[in-house]
């Protein structure tokens, strides 16, 4: 990374009146990178407040179903409010209280992020208000139901498509209001710099976690990591503890929603329908018409349905070293059913990595149609 950019991918394209509030997160974020305390209070909390390290679960059933790979399930389901979200929301709450602001504010798709970001705002005493497009406010009321009660302001959002977009618009026109007391607790790898490196350094516990449980459960790295693909946490989580290891194949899954030719769908680098763009404060590819315009997306994951993808994995993807394939709403939800049924799992918005190690040779061998049944999950 250079000067927030990935490549060719990145930046911070925002107004002037939040120069110096991005000045002041940079500083912090900087300041708590070199401070060896701040990662050891990080890593405390998160083993002795949210229950880390989450398992990595051997999927016996499925893996003898699918003869020709053994797959582990990495287990963020089991995170402290029942998703991956809760390593970023306290780490930056963390920072929160380095700056000395009192209210936090957040986006929110299928309502993970903001579950997680009203449970750190209680916990630490912060003022929180939480964005939620309309529809996903409708498709997503148990989550909703969580935040108020956690204390949080869910604000429901009417303008374009009502989804997630719309949430991460309001949020940041809240936040050129308040600045001077008010933290965005971004809850994905994009945006303007330094949210994707800073996303990406608080949900790296999950790709430290799940290399040293590989090794440790079966002796050799995997042939394959698979996750989902909605703005891209997850997947940088998981990623991250085996991007160094040229032989592990690095697998995106982003949503395929009716199919990549429908034009119904939220597959960002798996289909020929997004094009670099400049949108939401930084430069990545988006799904958008020939004027610029961002398109309607669709998928039946609440939260997955993003028209950008983050800068990181857009560069990993244009050098090679991550591959993108789209799953469509009945794959998934075939997926659903069967790990469900043959393993007791109940793979919901937390479960989103899976482990391949190969059994007869390399899981390369597999067909390849068995990609899409070694993800589902997360969501926002």
């Amino acid at each position: 990374m250079k000067n927030g950019y990935y490549g060719e991918w990145g930046g911070a394209f925002i107004p002037e009146v939040l120069h110096e509030t991005f000045a002041q997160l940079n500083a912090a974020f900087e300041d708590a990178r070199r401070d060896p305390t701040f990662w050891e209070e990080y890593r405390a909390l998160m083993a002795n407040y949210s229950g880390r390290p989450t398992p990595l679960t051997y999927a016996d059933k499925l893996s003898d179903e699918l003869a020709g790979a053994r797959i582990f399930i990495k287990r963020e389901d089991l995170n402290h409010t029942g998703a991956h979200k809760a390593n970023n929301v306290m780490g930056q709450g963390l920072l929160v209280k380095r700056m000395g602001k009192t209210r936090v504010i957040a986006e929110t798709g299928a309502g993970q992020h903001g579950v997680a970001c009203a449970t750190m705002a209680a916990k630490f005493g912060f003022e929180c208000t939480i964005y939620m497009g309309e529809e996903d406010v409708e498709r997503q009321r148990p989550n909703v139901f969580w935040m108020e009660k956690l204390g949080a302001t869910v604000v429901p959002v009417t303008d374009g498509a009502r989804t997630l977009k719309d949430a991460i618009n309001e949020a940041f026109r809240d936040w050129v209001t308040n600045m001077d007391t008010t933290h965005y607790v971004l809850g994905t790898v994009c945006g303007p710099h330094p949210f994707p490196a800073l996303v990406a350094w608080f949900q790296s516990l999950i790709g430290i976690e799940a290399r040293q449980q590989i090794l440790e459960q079966f002796g050799r790295l995997p042939s394959r990591v698979y996750a989902c693909v909605g703005g891209g946490s997850n997947a940088m989580g998981i990623f991250q503890g085996f991007l160094d290891d040229t032989e592990v194949e690095l697998v995106g899954v982003e949503a395929g929603g009716l199919g990549v030719d429908s034009g119904r769908h939220a597959a960002r680098l798996a289909s020929h329908d997004a094009s670099p763009g400049v949108a939401q404060g930084y430069k990545t590819m988006f799904l958008q018409d020939d004027d610029g315009q961002m398109l309607d997306t669709h998928s039946v994951a609440a939260g997955l349905d993003y028209i950008g993808v983050s800068p990181i994995l857009t560069d990993l993807w244009q050098k090679g070293r991550v591959r993108f394939e789209a799953a469509t709403d009945a794959e998934v939800m075939a997926a659903l059913e069967r790990t469900m049924q043959r393993e007791g799992d109940h793979p919901g918005p937390g479960v989103g990595a899976r482990l391949c190690a190969g059994v007869q040779g390399s899981a390369a061998t597999q067909p390849r149609s068995g990609d899409h049944h070694q993800h589902v999950g997360p969501g926002r």
